[in-house]
Order: C-alpha cells, then structure tokens, then sequence
C-alpha cells in the first residue's frame, strides 16, 4: 500500500519544502490542480528537481487533448498524471498509451462519474494504472466519505490499482486503510496539520499496520 501526499494550496517552492520534509513517510508527492493552475507545469519540475525517492504526480485532471497533456506533464518531470474519469474512451485510451510510452502511469480520477462500478470495469479493461475513488472537496464539505465507492470499485476491477482520497487525515485512515486500497492519499491531513511530519509519519505506521 502507497501513501500519497496531495499538495494543493502552496506555491511551488512551498510545495518542494513541505514535501522535502515528509519525503521518507510518502511514496508518491502530488503537485495538484491548483498550483498547476496558478503557476503550471514549472511546479512539477522544480518538485521533481527537490526530492530524491519519491514519485511526483501531476493532478492535470485532464478531459481533452489527452496524449499532448500527457506528454508534456512527462516533459516537466511527472511519473503518473491524472485524467478524469468522466472524459471521453478515446481520450482515456490516447492518455494511456502516452503514459505508456514514457514509462509513466496513469491515474484515472473517478470524480462525479455517476455508475462507478461500470466505468470502473472499463477504466480496468483500458489500461488504466490507478482508478482514484474521490470525494471532492464540495462532497467533503457535506459530510460524505469515500469508503463507499472504495468497496464498490475494488469489487468489480481486476487489473488496475485502487486509490482513495477525499478528506482522509491521520485520525481517520485505519478506516480506510481497513479496506485495503493500493494507494491513499492525503492532502490538508499532512499538509495543513500543525507538525506535517509527524501526520506524515502517523499515516506511514497506519499503512503499515502499527
């Protein structure tokens, strides 16, 4: 099981110290949407550029021109990129095959897909590296969890790694943890917290079973 951090409301040089920190408890640091929006892909190169072991993801959240989107997340130092779920096969598909091409993976994030155990199968059956069960922020701020969808994708996919992620944080991951996904990930429950490494370090040991 990975654990993944997600960083969404700092800078680019905010986001490689914070992640230089916690670099030895997360296998996976995400430059996410917002930071690519304010300040681009320059934000995936200079966290690629600051940490060592950890893989780097782009959270482009990509819904057209998919292969070009892709490639040029791989340019800027990116080893998985995101692409929504709710975007067209074709796209899917020319995502795959670039990421594919480069040696990189692909994280398909299920966010407002309505029927998940059916796009799940598809998603499974296209190649996909990940399929990302996400409560967004919006959800979260309703009071609803992940670990539904959790339960219902793991069910009916074979093939592709199961992550999660919407609102999880260090006193609420054995929960999650319990159901066994592939990869967790956690944003503001490291990010925002008051000793980021020792959140970092506390879902660590949950993953880990201690």
């Amino acid at each position: 099981m990975e654990l993944q951090l997600a960083i969404d409301l700092l800078n680019k040089e905010e986001a490689a110290e914070l992640a230089k920190k916690v670099e030895e408890y997360v296998d996976i640091v995400e430059i996410g949407t917002p930071i690519v929006i304010n300040e681009g892909l320059p934000a995936v190169q200079h966290l690629n550029e600051n940490i060592n072991n950890a893989k780097v993801l782009a959270d482009l959240k990509i819904m057209d021109a998919a292969d070009y989107e892709v490639s040029q997340a791989v340019k800027f130092g990116a080893d998985v990129v995101t692409i929504l779920g709710v975007a067209e096969d074709a796209s899917i598909k020319a995502a795959v095959e670039e990421a594919h091409k480069n040696d990189k993976q692909l994280l398909v994030d299920m966010i407002a897909v309505q029927d998940l155990e059916k796009r799940a199968k598809e998603l499974d059956e296209m190649g996909a590296d990940y399929i990302a069960v996400h409560t967004g922020y919006d959800l979260q701020a309703e009071g609803q969890s992940p670990l539904d969808s959790l339960r219902k994708v793991k069910s009916v996919i074979k093939n592709s790694k199961v992550a999660v992620a919407g609102g999880i944080k260090p006193d609420t991951i054995k929960d999650i943890v319990a159901e066994d996904p592939d990869l967790v990930i956690v944003g503001g429950g490291i990010a925002n917290a008051d000793d980021p490494v020792e959140a970092a370090k506390q879902c660590r040991d949950a993953i880990e079973g201690k």
